[in-house]
């Protein structure tokens, strides 16, 4: 036996099937034995990667489903992490799904950690629902990413589970605002077609489900069309560089199969509109800052205050209307020409989000971030918490000793992909792991020392200094 592990063997047998018997010649069974102990070898490395999540403690809870053997089964183990506010009673949730790749669906693991997703979530008495599939590189991703494959099931399976462990039943029934990237879009949108009643909003980041069969990949079944999805808000988003304004490159193709999806909804009149990042290629970049706004206005137009599970439904001759690679909005009631072939937003305060955006990524925001909280001090530790600024995040923290800024934490810009993010960023929009930490070691502390703590976010608005 190569290895007792489990996990090991599953992942090894998912990724090597059983082959066709070869002549019993020693050369071909040293390679083949020197072979499987590769993949043996990856496998294992990709799987200590899986193991290394954040601890689920409350007001987090986690999940974990291992695959499972049969057609339309779930394909790859699967871990599925919330965390939950301080709420009798929750009115939805904000699902954060990452795309294909061992390094995106590990970027999953981080998901339901982020403090600004979280404020959205908060916001709206939501929990944030982070699903990360342990899925080896050489795996086709539709094996997970539509969800007709098992990872729908075993996402409503979770929401279950997940009630019953937190103590809130409604999980299984409150309605989903649902966020994916790559093969994670592609998840969100099959999601939206099969369950339109339950979503209130779906964002689409560098992908979209086939509605029609692609020559090229005749293993991918396509979608049939759920007319109930045309009444859901959608925003498919993607880099100026997949084919948008550069048609050569690994993903020059994304373009094309979103711009399909685009004018199969907007022409049956449906509530879509297109984003194009201008700096992007396929990675996330700066897309949060509209995403987050852009959801909490749908979830404030289409949740209800009450227990219902229903929605509100928007009229679809009301809202903007923007080109769809260009740069113009207007309001639905001024459009001249057919305004199907304009992408629509829900308001005038998301246009003016959505101009910002697509000229160069650099969404406004004039309102300062909340102040830090629960400033402590243990020997030279100093620690606090604080709620990230809705509409930009949390950048850093600045460290005032007796009335003097003494360190910024991070001291260096640490995100490649868009501004500066105190928790970093992943490719799939996810927390760096290991989580930063609220706390600063001062090691030339003294007993009679005082501290205060002040929060910047991304646009560099300053909050109150927060001290003990």
């Amino acid at each position: 036996m190569l290895d007792s592990n489990p996990r090991v063997a599953q992942l090894v047998a998912f990724a090597n099937p059983p082959q066709k018997r070869r002549s019993n010649v020693p050369s071909i069974v040293i390679g083949i034995l020197g072979c499987l102990l590769t993949q043996v070898g990856s496998a294992q490395a990709q799987i200590q990667a899986f193991a290394i999540y954040p601890e689920a403690k409350p007001p987090y809870y986690r999940v974990r489903y291992e695959r499972e053997d049969g057609e339309s089964k779930l394909a790859v183990p699967v871990n599925f992490t919330i965390w939950i506010p301080a709420v009798d009673r929750l009115r939805g949730i904000v699902v954060h799904q990452h795309g294909c790749g061992t390094g995106s669906c590990k970027s999953g693991l981080t998901g339901a950690y982020d403090l600004h997703w979280q404020q959205l979530a908060k916001k709206h008495d939501c929990v944030l629902l982070s699903p990360a599939y342990e899925a080896p590189d050489g795996v086709v991703c539709q094996r997970w990413c539509d969800p007709r494959n098992g990872s729908g099931a075993a996402f409503q399976r979770a929401l279950r589970d997940l009630g019953e462990q937190s103590g809130h039943s409604e999980l299984q029934t409150v309605p989903w605002a649902l966020w994916g990237h790559s093969g994670g879009a592609s998840w969100v949108g099959g999601m939206l077609l099969l369950h339109p009643e339950r979503v209130v909003a779906a964002w689409l980041r560098s992908g979209a489900p086939r509605l029609q069969p692609d020559p090229e990949r005749p293993d991918t079944r396509p979608f049939k069309m759920n007319h109930g999805s045309l009444n859901v808000p959608v925003m498919c988003n993607l880099g100026t560089r997949e084919g948008v304004t550069n048609d050569e490159g690994r993903f020059a193709k994304v373009w094309p199969n979103v711009r399909s999806f685009f004018e199969h909804f907007r022409s049956r009149k449906g509530l879509i509109g297109v984003a194009v990042d201008p700096l992007t290629s396929h990675e996330c970049g700066n897309q949060r800052y509209l995403a987050i706004p852009w959801f909490d206005t749908c979830l404030s137009l289409r949740l209800r205050s009450d227990e219902s599970t229903s929605m509100h439904e928007l009229p679809s001759d009301a809202g903007w209307l923007s080109e769809p690679t260009g740069r113009k909005v207007t309001p639905a009631s001024d459009a001249s020409g057919d305004p199907l072939k304009l992408g629509w937003l829900p308001n005038e305060v998301i246009a003016r989000k959505w101009m910002e955006y697509v000229n160069d990524t650099s969404v406004s925001d004039d309102t300062p971030p909340p102040m830090p909280t629960n400033v402590s001090r243990k020997g030279n530790v100093i620690h606090w918490e604080a709620e990230a600024d809705l509409e930009s995040g949390i950048a850093r923290f600045h460290i005032e000793r007796d009335g003097k800024i003494i360190a910024t934490i991070p001291s260096k810009p640490n995100n490649k992909r868009g501004r500066t993010v105190f928790q970093g960023l992943q490719y799939s929009d996810t927390p760096l792991q290991p989580l930063v930490k609220m706390q600063f070691v001062d090691d030339v502390a003294s007993p009679t020392s005082s501290y205060r703590v002040i929060a910047e976010n991304t646009v560099g608005l300053m909050s109150g200094a927060a001290g003990r």
